[in-house]
């Protein structure tokens, strides 16, 4: 063959080293045009050069050598397809590994031992309520409501409703877990919140397997677990968790949707959001896909903060500025969750709604012999 390169002269025009080339030749990710029979001396195509730069670029990204060799077997179209389908996997994994390293920060500079900014014992008042709405045959969601621990899970497809109820379950024993104040141990509390998510995430995988199409089945979680001075979150889906404090409603969790993904992004105005037609599809939910994980973060608590947590079926519903309304206006937890759901209803009840709403007071424990 004539108008062969030499692997140097290749290297340098594709900015692959020799050592790369020949590692690329053995797993037949890049194969040289010609291997001269007598030295073994590999000879580069300069049509390979495109190739060559591709996998350059792929591994710059870090995408493994099976997946960029599966990608440069396809044509560019899908070829762009699969590179996108990757990033959004890379960044789903960045966000999670980002919240982690912000909770190991907390936990490692002593925050987490940081007492409540009010002096005297803190605990929960709270109230749950789930009501299937005015649409849907059954109700797929779940809420618990404990002294150390709340928790709403919304579920999808066909085993929906028990797989959110076997991620609520598997969580429940944190509510037994901790002292008679529910204080947990700092060093206690990463292990505690991991061992339960993997619990949930197992249990849901049981349910899904079970069911007729086992890839639709699923479910949102989004719980709190006291500590005693704190309050940690795992979040994972687009059920949202809120705070209230000072007369100042913020939201606490991020949705994990395609639609917000491109929010994000830029790609589509807060004012495309609620008639986007995929703005129900989840990017991260339970069972968890790959690398895909829940947020974890820890709040600092103080009096008179109230949280509440809920299912799509309340916040795409009313308007924050509604939902701001009833729970600064309703002091009750009980009759602050009924009139949620009652207006809800009242609008339609397109979805399953469910919430859970808990104050943080002051409490006087007795003492124990």
């Amino acid at each position: 063959m004539t108008g062969l390169l030499t692997i140097g002269a290749f290297a340098k025009a594709s900015r692959l080293s020799p050592k790369a080339l020949r590692l690329y030749d053995e797993l037949g990710l890049l194969v040289p045009a010609r291997v001269d029979p007598g030295t073994g001396y590999r000879h580069y195509a300069p049509e390979q050069l495109e190739q060559a730069r591709l996998v350059a670029w792929l591994r710059r990204l870090g995408m493994p050598l099976a997946r960029v060799r599966a990608v440069g077997a396809l044509p560019a179209a899908e070829a762009a397809r699969e590179i996108r389908a990757y990033w959004d996997q890379v960044e789903a994994d960045t966000a999670g590994r980002r919240d982690l390293a912000a909770f190991l920060v907390d936990h490692l500079s002593g925050k987490d031992t940081a007492m409540p900014h009010d002096t005297g014992t803190l605990g929960l008042r709270y109230a749950a309520l789930s009501d299937t709405g005015l649409v849907r045959e059954t109700n797929q969601d779940t809420v618990y409501a404990g002294s150390r621990l709340l928790a709403v899970a919304d579920g999808c497809g066909s085993g929906g409703g028990s797989a959110s109820a076997a991620a609520v379950d598997a969580l429940k024993r944190l509510d037994a877990a901790g002292d008679r104040k529910g204080t947990v141990a700092p060093g206690d509390l990463l292990n505690a919140l991991q061992d339960a998510v993997e619990q949930a995430d197992r249990a849901v995988r049981g349910v899904a397997g079970e069911s007729p199409v086992p890839a639709e089945t699923g479910t949102t979680l989004t719980a709190l677990l006291w500590t005693g001075s704190r309050l940690a979150l795992v979040h994972i889906g687009d059920s949202r968790a809120y705070l209230l404090r000072g007369g100042d409603l913020f939201r606490i969790t991020h949705d994990h949707t395609l639609v917000q993904a491109l929010l994000d992004e830029g790609r589509i105005g807060p004012e495309e959001v609620a008639s986007h037609p995929q703005r129900a599809l989840l990017a991260r939910a339970l069972p968890l896909n790959g690398t895909a994980a829940p947020d974890l973060r820890l709040h600092d608590v103080r009096a008179g903060d109230r949280y509440l947590l809920c299912s799509d079926g309340l916040s795409t519903v009313l308007s924050t500025a509604e939902i701001r309304r009833v729970v600064t206006e309703t002091a009750d937890p009980e009759r602050a969750v009924r009139e949620l759901v009652d207006r809800a209803n009242r609008c339609g009840g397109p979805d399953n709604v469910s919430c859970v709403l808990a104050d943080v007071v002051h409490e006087d424990l007795p003492d124990t012999p």
